[in-house]
């Protein structure tokens, strides 16, 4: 090759170079662009949801460890709603309409779900409030809409969430004409099976006087106190206390003459249906799920146990 045909070749050489670099410099940076809109459409979904549960969007509740807010003044009224999506064999509803409680309260609720099919079904929650703007205020603990849930064929189980209204509700403006929440829940066929939590471990769950505690404060507060009449007798010391004998409370003839002893048995008949257990008795309210009867109960006997400590102390 002559030395004129190099110097040519080395003179064209740097600017194909240069055209290969232009090239990688438009090129690169679209695939990078290319691979951002790839992982933003895979995880869109995702990405939607952490952006809803750190904002409240659309109605999305938060989610806490536990509550530690100061109790306000101020009562809400939560209801709720519930609905099975096409395509999972399920009975799903709340077993109480609404609760009322305090800004701030710790408050446990329940919902039962029934498989009535032959088969094992994995199902997922999907859940909102509404109004829409109370969502950020919305803060739960403890959820069966946080994993996805099996349940076995024909199996019936009540499931615990609990939650409280964040008493920041209170001093916004724009929520200042709130007074009830409806909380939904839909619950679809999981797309995400593997791995799924086994709702069994609520139905094998034992009385709890902690959670007791809570369900006591909405279901029974508004009319009992431990250590005070309001609209009902005290309840303090309640186990092993035969009814209607208090002396500053008028109990019902029918109650006072019934001679019941209250103890587990006596108590959850009587939750479940006063009406019934003694007729001519003057308490209206009925508490039909059992779980929910038997940890105010457990409650009721551990406060029962401390009041019955603490005499003994004093005398």
């Amino acid at each position: 090759m002559s030395k004129s045909t190099n110097r040519q070749e080395c003179c064209r050489s740097p600017s194909k170079t240069h055209r290969r670099r232009s090239h990688l410099n438009v090129v690169i940076p679209l695939i990078v662009v290319l691979g951002i809109m790839t992982g933003l459409v895979s995880y869109s979904v995702t990405l939607y949801r952490l952006f809803c549960a750190a904002t409240g969007y659309g109605g999305t509740t938060k989610r806490v460890a536990t509550d530690q807010t100061q109790i306000s003044t101020r009562v809400v009224t939560v209801r709720f709603s519930t609905d099975v999506a096409p395509g999972l064999p399920w009975r799903f509803v709340p077993a109480q309409r609404e609760v009322t409680l305090h800004l701030g309260q710790d408050t446990l609720v329940f919902f039962k779900a029934t498989n009535l099919s032959d088969n094992s079904y994995v199902g997922h929650a999907a859940f909102n409030v509404t109004p829409l703007k109370t969502g950020i205020y919305f803060k739960k603990i403890q959820c069966f809409c946080f994993t996805e849930e099996r349940l076995a064929g024909h199996q019936s189980v009540e499931m615990p969430v609990d939650f409280f209204v964040d008493p920041g509700l209170g001093k916004d403006p724009d929520t200042s004409d709130v007074d009830t929440i409806t909380l939904s829940y839909t619950f679809f066929p999981s797309k995400q099976p593997d791995g799924a939590l086994n709702l069994a471990r609520f139905a094998n769950a034992k009385p709890n006087a902690v959670d007791g505690q809570k369900i006591f404060a909405t279901r029974c507060g508004e009319c009992h106190a431990l250590n005070k009449n309001i609209i009902g007798p005290p309840l303090g010391g309640v186990v092993g206390r035969r009814a209607g004998s208090l002396p500053d409370y008028p109990y019902s003839v029918a109650l006072k003459q019934s001679a019941i002893v209250w103890n587990a048995v006596t108590l959850d008949k009587w939750l479940s249906g006063p009406q019934q257990d003694v007729p001519g008795s003057l308490m209206p309210v009925r508490i039909s799920d059992p779980r929910t009867r038997q940890d105010i109960i457990s409650y009721l006997k551990a406060e029962s146990a401390r009041a019955a400590k603490n005499m003994g102390t004093t005398h």
